[in-house]
């Protein structure tokens, strides 16, 4: 015999504490220094959360550091009442909101592309519309300047990882790929993968 313990949201709703699993996001934004990393990481483990992703960046002179947190209805509160106290110590921004696992639809064709550009405005735009037309989501972007070095402009480097939904091939994308690398002059490459998908059967 075992005894299930609810407790009555905010919103009304009974939560099945003991038994569901709960998400949270979390962007900490603060200056850079040794050892922060780590003592963020602690932290949420000490919280008995678990990291499900992460991703790391420095932004400027700025460290930004984006965690998807899974744990007991516990553990996420416990982390949402004393993680601002430890950022504060730390002299991080925290941001934090709950979200919830969610099954992706099928994504069958996978398509990453890299572009050298000379820097000027709106040149990532163009390229997160091409995959926008083209209903493509995007998983992962990642852009760099380097700035200008003599007679050398600033250049852009753009990473754009992106995935179709079921119905489309990825590989439509490819000619109007080239044909703005073209337009405006870059350098870019372009790869496809397109995963086999398993339909049923009758009587499987």
């Amino acid at each position: 015999m075992f005894t299930l313990w609810f407790s009555w949201g905010s919103t009304g709703r009974t939560i099945l504490s003991s038994l569901q699993e709960h998400y949270l996001v979390i962007t900490a934004v603060g200056a850079d220094r040794p050892g922060i990393v780590n003592a963020i990481t602690r932290h949420v483990s000490s919280c008995g959360c678990n990291i499900e992703d992460s991703r790391l960046a420095m932004l400027g002179e700025e460290f930004t550091f984006i965690m998807l947190l899974s744990g007991s209805w516990n553990a996420i509160t416990l982390i949402e009442s004393t993680l601002p106290l430890k950022g504060a110590e730390m002299d991080l921004l925290i941001v934090m909101k709950r979200t919830e696992s969610q099954a992706r639809p099928p994504m069958p064709s996978t398509v990453w592309v890299k572009v050298d550009v000379t820097d000027s405005p709106h040149i990532i735009e163009r390229f997160t519309d091409l995959f926008d037309s083209h209903q493509m989501n995007i998983a992962e972007l990642v852009s760099k300047t380097q700035p200008a070095e003599g007679n050398q402009p600033p250049q852009l480097y753009i990473q754009i990882t992106a995935h179709s939904p079921a119905t489309l091939d990825g590989s439509i994308i490819e000619p109007a790929f080239y044909q703005l690398c073209t337009e405006l002059h870059a350098q870019g490459s372009i790869s496809v993968v397109n995963y086999p998908q398993h339909e049923e059967k009758d009587g499987e």
